[in-house]
């Protein structure tokens, strides 16, 4: 950072710190009645107040969603500090994780360690997360291990999203957002009763952004993206004991990515060629930490569309409320990239593929009424998946070119009771029973031989807890759960028969203390929450990245042998006068491998750096896991003041995130991230009935440079080559939001 601004951007941190009472807090939904203090969610797949939840648990409002920017998936690691999310050229390829864990693997068939819910239905194939959020009422982010009510993808938690419902009475709104570089996005939402039972809600979004990243090979804009989403809803009432929600989305999509050279020695040369010097490869790029010019001819980027229906229904008996929940999903993607990372005519290789995704689903619910003093949450889970993957590259070097296709059939009930033994005393148990089966064929085109198997597991989960009231709106809970992540075949380039011998990659189990205190104090004006957990995972599952000799990457799916994550995360929110908001969050975190003996090379590690053995390893016990900032902080002040007696206010917004270095799973020291820091501000007008609203904004305010990636790929150059990826606000920008609803 520059000096003026690191030392800006501390202050304003602080600054939120101060007002908030602590340099950390939960940004509670502001769609929630905040007079009264309640936040309602589904955590435990009931509805509860966020408060009586003994789980580690966030809720991301609209209010905060539009103070941080976020617009899409990618941009919520933004406003959750135990959040990290990781983009990739593929979105197939991405990473989520919670308190440092989550799951980096090419495999089409691995599931992560991460669940995203959507709408009570379990994504199978995580990538379909990766659009827009329009039309959200709230985000739920649950740390710490979930399987027992979530099911095997949820080991390290999960991302549970609710969209808005139909409205009672008819409403429509329409918005619009233009930026200084040259981003639109215009969305319309309509709702309301059709018939005395039936209402509907739907809802479009369109968002245009070429990018900011040049391509100097043909002039374009790149790094950008391109979207449409639709999300409709049906709610039948026919008794005030039925209720069925009939869910039809659809999102179609196209994305461009760079990855701009920040470092580059003297006298390199593309893979061995001497008549390949920069000047052939890197015509004209200035290459700095500051560039993100790319000359490419062949870009990289990504097409896809899902096609996803759900049908819920609710039954309230006068006792238990029995539910359904079926969903059916297609997803497809087509990606293609660079791998020459040139635009020399002569010297060209590419690689392409598809994904395909289908996933049906069942869930049966019974769920006993809230205020009982023996309450429970019973269930029955089926799933069967099925993804394809095809994918070529070539032809000058690293070539491959297969097919596959895995497969997943899974079967598992799962139960929580709560019981209250004396008042303010609430016991906890739980746990989840589950049997899969999963099966692949690969087909190595290339050398024409087909590899093929299957296998099963079955496994249980647990949860056991205790929460205890210690005063009015106060309460401490004791948990202690267990998770298990499904055993998965490593489908990606370099399958061979001693992969196909190997079997399955064995299953990921994680087991998790958690200690609680819940706050809510001066009228319910000031909630603070504080947590601490230690959690520990054997046999992690992650990518190891293998760099050969000749310049070329092979990835290997490999199991860790110990994992041990522990933590703080306090959580504020703050309304001391009416019309201000201030949020605030901060997670310490501590995520090292306890064993982890035969970990791949760093590019040109030596033995010295402690690289040995044939095939050389490295040893990274006691080192720090991927993507696991030590320290991370968020803040927003949300301001609305009435202008004098008339029918105007004057709305202020304010966020800043923090985070430190964030240290890659190979421990390169070449492409360590170094901490950065966001500043996000806005101003506007609306009415006071809130019916429309204009509002301008500057994200990045102090126009702080970093990458959410960094890769060394000095081997091809034969000196040292580093490349780092742009994000969205790599540059500061501003723009205008405006809003009408009636």
């Amino acid at each position: 950072m520059k000096g003026q601004s690191k030392m800006a951007v501390v202050m304003a941190s602080l600054l939120v710190g101060v007002a908030s009472g602590t340099l950390a807090g939960v940004a509670h939904a502001q769609a929630q009645d905040m007079s009264a203090g309640d936040i309602i969610v589904t955590a435990q797949k009931r509805e509860q107040n966020v408060q009586d939840v003994p789980l580690s648990v966030q809720v991301l409002g609209e209010a905060q969603l539009q103070a941080n920017a976020v617009q899409d998936f990618n941009d919520l690691s933004r406003v959750s500090p135990s959040l990290s999310i990781r983009p990739a050229e593929n979105p197939a390829s991405a990473n989520v994780a919670i308190r440092g864990v989550g799951t980096l693997a090419f495999s089409p068939g691995v599931e992560p360690s991460v669940a995203v819910i959507l709408d009570d239905v379990a994504l199978a194939f995580q990538s379909r997360a990766f659009t827009d959020l329009s039309d959200i009422e709230r985000i739920e982010v649950l740390r710490g291990p979930q399987t027992t009510l979530y099911g095997k993808s949820a080991s390290a938690g999960l991302i549970n999203i609710v969209s808005k419902a139909p409205t009672k009475t008819l409403t429509a709104s329409v918005r619009g957002m233009i930026t200084t570089d040259d981003e639109q996005q215009i969305g319309a939402v309509l709702s309301g009763p059709l018939t005395d039972t039936l209402g509907f809600r739907t809802s479009v979004n369109y968002d245009d952004f070429k990018g900011n990243s040049r391509n100097l090979a043909d002039g374009k804009t790149l790094n950008g993206r391109r979207y449409f989403s639709t999300r409709n809803k049906l709610r039948w009432n026919p008794t005030a004991e039925l209720q069925a929600d009939l869910a039809i989305d659809y999102a179609d999509g196209r994305t461009t990515a760079t990855r701009p050279f920040i470092e580059l020695g003297d006298n390199a040369i593309l893979r061995g060629n001497p008549a390949f010097t920069q000047d052939v490869f890197a015509p004209g790029i200035t290459v700095d930490k500051d560039n993100t010019d790319v000359s490419i001819d062949f870009p990289t980027g990504n097409t896809y569309n899902d096609f996803a229906q759900s049908l819920r229904l609710s039954y309230d008996t006068g006792g238990p409320t029995i539910m359904s929940i079926t969903a059916h999903d297609r997803y497809k993607s087509h990606d293609w990239f660079d791998s020459d990372d040139s635009a020399i005519s002569s010297f060209q290789n590419f690689q392409y593929g598809h994904f395909d995704s289908e996933q049906f689903s069942q869930e049966l619910r019974l769920i006993s009424p809230g205020k009982d003093r023996f309450r429970y949450t019973l269930g029955a889970y089926y799933s069967n998946v099925d993804i394809g993957r095809d994918f070529y590259r070539g032809p000058l070097f690293s070539n491959a070119n297969w097919d596959a296709t895995n497969g997943s059939d899974l079967i598992a009930g799962f139960g929580q009771l709560e019981y209250d033994p004396l008042p303010g005393t609430t016991l906890i148990a739980g746990g989840r029973y589950s049997r899969e089966k999963i099966d692949y064929v690969f087909t190595d085109l290339a050398a024409s031989r087909v590899y093929a198997g299957r296998s099963s597991d079955s496994f249980g989960t647990y949860k056991l807890g205790i929460k205890q009231d210690v005063a009015r709106d106060m309460n401490l809970y004791l948990t202690y759960a267990t998770g298990h992540k499904g055993q998965a075949y490593d489908i990606s380039s370099g399958f061979n028969q001693a992969r196909a011998d190997a079997g399955p990659v064995n299953p990921e189990k994680s087991d998790s203390l958690e200690l609680g205190f819940r706050s809510q104090l001066l009228d319910r004006k000031v909630t603070l929450n504080v947590t601490v957990f230690n959690s520990n995972f054997r046999d992690f599952q992650t990518q190891a990245v293998e760099n050969l000799a000749d310049g070329t990457q092979n990835f290997r799916l490999t199991n860790v042998g110990k994992v041990r994550i522990r933590g703080l995360e306090m959580e504020t929110s703050i309304r001391p006068v009416a019309g201000l908001t201030i949020n605030g969050s901060l997670t310490y975190l501590d995520a090292k491998f306890k064993e982890f003996a035969g970990a791949a090379c760093y590019v040109n590690q030596t033995a010295a750096q402690g690289c040995v053995g044939t095939p050389p390893r490295q040893d990274l016990s006691g080192k720090a896991m991927l993507i696991s900032p030590k320290w991370k902080l968020a803040g927003n002040i949300d301001y609305a003041q009435p202008l004098g007696q008339g029918p105007l206010e004057l709305v202020a917004q304010g966020a800043v995130t923090w985070q430190s270095k964030v240290v890659p799973l190979d421990q390169n020291p070449r492409t360590i991230q170094p901490e950065y820091a966001m500043v996000n501000i806005a101003l506007g007008l609306r009415s006071a009935d809130k019916s429309w609203q204009v509002m301008g904004f500057i994200n990045n305010l102090f126009d702080q440079h970093y990458r959410y990636l960094i890769n060394d790929v000095s081997n091809r150059y034969g000196t040292t080559a580093i490349q780092g990826y742009v994000p969205r606000d790599f540059h500061r920008y501003g723009g205008i939001r405006l809003s009408y609803s009636y």
